[in-house]
């Protein structure tokens, strides 16, 4: 029903997810991240519960692989749980419960790790850890969806996905980025299309709170986003069916 991927960025100490599922709202209950802690995603029967817990695990110094490890331990039901965590340091860790049904499978690369469930293969998550490593050099927030999208291309899930997230903590105690698509059909297109238009905003949303003095003249952010709307225009309408609603199998 669901992948991702959760990452450290080894040049900036970002952590970031990205996600998507079949089903709605997945940015509301799946992905969690905090600026110098580490990023948690929860999935299948997903507990939300885990995902400020995990958090807090790693606050308090555990590593990726204790915090898992907490997590499965205190679960009243983690035959049904699938967690992927990175932790300050960029370890990584997940566990697929027991009775998840289909396919199901993590993978984990330097400073990431995908998870996927109701997946069309195991090859899914390493997939998506390939994706975002053949993007180094890329934006870290193109970098994490270079990585879903390598996961739809190597086949997705077993039904069309209609939601997907991209969430992103940088310094401060509140996300650098948070952009959703909650559902419609190729979430994963227009997630890459929030994100080119709200790619030039977002030093303002930061300056705005620290140094609002500071922040750009509306003329000159109006020119930005309209730049921005215009890239969009090029690269996803020369991307067409590379990034598709239904399985890799069909786009």
């Amino acid at each position: 029903m669901t992948f991702s991927i959760a990452a450290r960025c080894p040049e900036t100490g970002m952590f970031g997810i990205a996600i998507t599922t079949s089903s709605i709202a997945v940015g509301n209950r799946c992905p969690w991240v905090r600026a110098g802690v580490g990023a948690v995603t929860s999935q299948y029967r997903s507990d939300i519960r885990l995902g400020p817990l995990g958090l807090d695990l790693l606050a308090q110094g555990r590593s990726a692989r204790e915090a898992v490890d907490a997590l499965v331990a205190q679960s009243e039901f983690p035959q049904f749980r699938q967690v992927g965590v990175v932790d300050r340091d960029g370890g990584t860790a997940f566990h697929c419960g027991t009775d998840i049904k289909g396919f199901n499978a993590g993978a984990e690369g330097a400073g990431c790790v995908s998870i996927g469930n109701v997946i069309a293969s195991n090859d899914v998550p390493r997939a998506v850890v390939a994706g975002y490593e053949a993007a180094r050099g890329l934006p870290f927030a193109e970098r994490l969806l270079a990585g879903v999208d390598a996961g739809l291309a190597a086949g997705g899930e077993t039904q069309p996905i209609m939601s997907a997230a991209l969430l992103i903590a940088d310094k401060q105690n509140w996300p650098l980025v948070d952009l959703r698509v909650d559902y419609e059909e190729q979430p994963l297109r227009a997630l890459r299309r929030l994100w080119i238009l709200y790619e030039p905003e977002v030093e303002h949303y930061v300056t705005q709170v620290l140094r609002p003095a500071e922040v750009r003249p509306l003329a000159e952010r109006q020119a930005a986003t309209a730049a921005a709307e215009r890239r969009a225009r090029v690269l996803l309408g020369a991307a067409g069916d590379a990034v598709s609603s239904g399985s890799g199998s069909t786009g």
